[in-house]
């Protein structure tokens, strides 16, 4: 006859004693974090159920490597540096490390990273990229994901509202009276490109300006984009006294092509960007922009994470952080009613 006990698992446990898987391991192996009555029950299932923990299992689970990895999808984006050093600053507060991934957009890359989660060389994973790498292990993913957020609702996640703040940005420049704004997008199928361009639709449809999609071009994040899509708009003889970037690289870019047109900012064409990396007050003339909590931004995903490796009832969060309008001198009100002309 087969031993009863191989039947009962911990999952078993946890609901006879009426309480998470999680506190049921936590009983296990940290005792003194446990409520005392939180014991109790969790002891007397166990002895009710005949449950027997499986060792090995057991010794793998609590085997910590202090090390947790973090993918961006390009380290030479500024962006992702500032929200590097939060999360760095809050491992090193708790004893962890960061293993940085690089991914380049590449799933091959983000998969073998994503591998040492379930060999157990590293306990956790901090995503930046907007999607999450397939991690063959039981139970909760130890996975936060940050920035450019997924939908998944047994993620938590970290990030702002970028439908909002791109609202407040061109909401920004119809005040100051333009009335033909053009958009440089984000590259598709970004979650946060689209919401940054629904943003940008959003206020124009609410104002007083007039939503001419010819105006609306994309690019890659990349400062080279930026001038290229300058120079798009400019070769298809469109009129527009202001433009607002997915980013600030592609403002600064804009910038550029801008200058290169023989216009002037913000005389001839206000330029506003997105995130107030830290060249935006450098450059000339410095760029207004929405400023991200980038540091804060790290800071609270590897908080999240401390919370999950830890095994406490921490249900799935989706934390949005506020992002701020930075006005600088590259936004002005228009000179020409409106349109853009050459100096």
């Amino acid at each position: 006859m087969p031993d009863s006990r191989s039947k009962k698992s911990i999952k078993d446990v946890a609901a006879a004693a009426r309480v998470s898987v999680a506190t049921v391991s936590r009983t296990l192996q940290y005792p003194d974090v446990v409520a005392e009555a939180t014991r109790k029950r969790v002891h007397e299932a166990i002895r009710q159920l005949r449950y027997t923990p499986n060792a090995q299992a057991r010794n793998l689970r609590t085997s910590m490597t202090r090390l947790v990895i973090a993918l961006v999808p390009d380290i030479a984006n500024p962006f992702y540096s500032e929200v590097i050093r939060g999360i760095e600053q809050v491992a090193h507060e708790n004893r962890y490390s960061i293993l940085l991934g690089d991914t380049q957009n590449s799933i091959d890359r983000e998969q073998i990273y994503a591998e040492l989660i379930a060999s157990r060389q590293a306990d956790g994973l901090i995503t930046l990229i907007a999607h999450i790498p397939k991690l063959h292990i039981e139970g909760r993913l130890p996975v936060v994901n940050a920035c450019d957020c997924v939908a998944d609702r047994s993620i938590s996640t970290v990030s702002v509202d970028n439908v909002a703040a791109a609202t407040t940005a061109v909401k920004h420049l119809l005040t100051l009276g333009h009335r033909h704004i053009a958009f440089i997008a984000g590259p598709t199928p970004s979650p946060i490109s689209s919401d940054r361009q629904r943003g940008y639709e959003l206020a124009i449809q609410q104002g007083v300006g007039t939503l001419d999609r010819t105006l609306m071009t994309a690019g890659d994040y990349s400062v080279e984009s930026g001038i290229r899509a300058v120079e798009h708009l400019y070769a298809k003889k469109l009129k527009f006294s202001a433009i607002f970037c997915s980013n600030d690289e592609m403002a600064i870019g804009a910038i550029r092509g801008i200058k290169a047109s023989g216009r002037r900012i913000p005389e001839d064409v206000s330029v506003i960007g997105f995130d107030d990396i830290r060249f935006a007050r450098y450059t000339d003339p410095p760029l207004t922009t929405i400023s991200q909590p980038k540091n804060e931004l790290g800071r609270e995903a590897m908080s999240m994470l401390i919370e999950i490796l830890r095994g406490t009832d921490t249900p799935t969060l989706k934390r949005v952080l506020a992002a701020d309008l930075i006005v600088r001198n590259s936004t002005a009100p228009p000179q020409d009613a409106g349109h853009s002309r050459r100096r």
